[in-house]
């Protein structure tokens, strides 16, 4: 049994690197500190909550790693309970390498990105396949959402940590843009007001009789 929540990542031969290269202290010092979670809490309910894509790890029974981008109306992801997350199962191009791998393997990693923001978080955990289970489905299913669920995927958690922002490079999407430049668009539209009237009182100062 683990001792610490972190050493579902820090296995004995990682603790050996982390030694040799001069890291082991700092890392010894969290686990007996603050160290990694295995619950949510708000921050990571929020931060689930804002996210409409993320990455899903899985391993197959003879270890080839294999890792899927899933994609959804923002907050597609959903928090069932403090340990448990589910998402809508997509329609997609059918190699169901990922039900294959859970079928074999249930252990299971998610890779949340927030590319403007440059923050990162990584879930352990372990994943299974529920099919056939319409109540389950109804909790995670966006009706406004175009594609149709097929089964649903549900994640326990057993671990999970806060990346540091080095080497993210900031990316936008359309929505992201848009709301940035609200404000820009009133201001433009107030300054174009502000020419209108400029030009017009120029008008009249140069035809003081027009």
């Amino acid at each position: 049994m683990n001792q610490h929540v972190s050493d579902i990542a820090f296995t004995p031969a990682v603790k050996t690197q982390q030694t040799a290269r001069g890291s082991r202290d700092g890392y010894a010092r969290m686990e007996q500190g603050r160290g990694w979670k295995s619950a949510v809490d708000e921050r990571l309910k929020d931060f689930i909550a804002e996210r409409d894509s993320f990455y899903l790890g899985t391993t197959n029974a003879q270890g080839q790693p294999y890792i899927q981008h899933r994609g959804g109306p923002k907050g597609f992801l959903k928090v069932l309970d403090e340990h448990t997350l589910a998402f809508a199962d997509f329609g997609g191009n059918q190699q169901y390498i990922t039900l294959g791998n859970l079928s074999d393997n249930e252990q299971a990693f998610i890779f949340l990105m927030d590319y403007p923001k440059r923050r990162r978080i990584k879930v352990w955990g372990r994943a299974r396949v529920v099919d056939d289970n319409e109540e389950l489905l109804k909790k995670v299913t966006d009706n406004e959402y175009a594609a149709i669920p097929e089964r649903v995927i549900v994640f326990t958690i057993e671990a999970w940590d806060v990346n540091c922002p080095q080497h993210i490079e900031p990316r936008f999407t359309e929505a992201d843009i848009a709301e940035q430049l609200v404000d820009v668009k009133k201001r433009i539209g107030e300054l174009e007001a502000e020419n209108i009237e400029l030009k017009r009182r120029l008008d009249l100062s140069d035809n003081p009789d027009g």
